[in-house]
């Protein structure tokens, strides 16, 4: 079996020792329940990871020393950002654990004309959180030392206002196939609407700013369908499960 693998959000090197943070701490103690002596795989989200052995487990507290690091790196040699207009309910958490899975780069949250969920201030900046601990947890279980970006949710129009010089591409039904496409350039973003899609005038704001439209064939997916979906189709194209030449 391989070993539990944990985020440590501090600056890892051979020999630290150290407390893990109580959520993780919780984790290893009562879910995956480790005992003195047992070893793990940290890492602290800037790349590579390190060998760890548990010193001590007491009550909430859990300590681990630092052994050797490795410079393992399972990056996508294909940057790829995802844009996702909010969708209902839990349906952003898994967006978010199965794109991160999938590689993506960074996601960018947006609330858009038919997004029913509404972010802004504080309930945002709490939501934001919680994503990013989706995407972490994401990372210990697909192998990833590096933690993807959750970007500040943004409204769409000013998403789309803001200079970029990134190629991206639109899920759109009807549009030309993914598949009829040239292979993007990297880093390049994908844009997703929220149930029901696109408002027109967002997909006019959207076409004006150079988004290439482009869809996943007739049938029409879900909203946390789709990402995935063409995140796996861009990677059998072009990306990381794309034969080797």
């Amino acid at each position: 079996m391989p070993l539990p693998r944990i985020h440590c959000d501090v600056r890892l090197g051979p020999g630290a020792q150290f407390a893990l943070a109580p959520e993780a701490a919780q984790h290893v103690s009562k879910a995956l329940r480790l005992k003195v002596g047992d070893a793990l795989n940290v890492f602290d989200g800037r790349g590579g990871e390190y060998d760890a052995v548990i010193q001590r487990i007491d009550r909430e507290r859990v300590d681990v020393k630092v052994g050797a690091g490795r410079d393992v790196e399972r990056e996508s040699a294909l940057a790829i950002g995802l844009v996702q207009g909010l969708p209902e309910a839990d349906k952003m958490d898994w967006i978010i654990q199965k794109s991160v899975e999938l590689g993506v780069g960074w996601i960018q949250p947006l609330v858009c004309d038919r997004s029913v969920v509404r972010l802004s201030g504080e309930r945002a900046a709490r939501r934001e959180a919680h994503w990013r601990r989706v995407a972490i947890a994401a990372c210990e279980q697909s192998g990833r030392n590096r933690i993807p970006e959750v970007r500040p949710t943004l409204g769409f129009q000013s998403w789309i206002a803001a200079p970029s010089e990134l190629e991206r591409w639109m899920l759109e039904p009807h549009a030309p196939a993914l598949a009829d496409h040239a292979r993007p350039a990297s880093p390049f973003e994908l844009l997703v609407g929220p149930e029901g899609g696109f408002s027109d005038r967002e997909r006019e704001l959207a076409l004006s700013r150079h988004c290439e439209p482009l869809s996943l064939g007739c049938r029409v997916m879900r909203t946390e369908t789709a990402p995935l979906a063409a995140l796996a189709a861009i990677h059998a194209l072009w990306g990381d499960f794309a034969p080797r030449r």
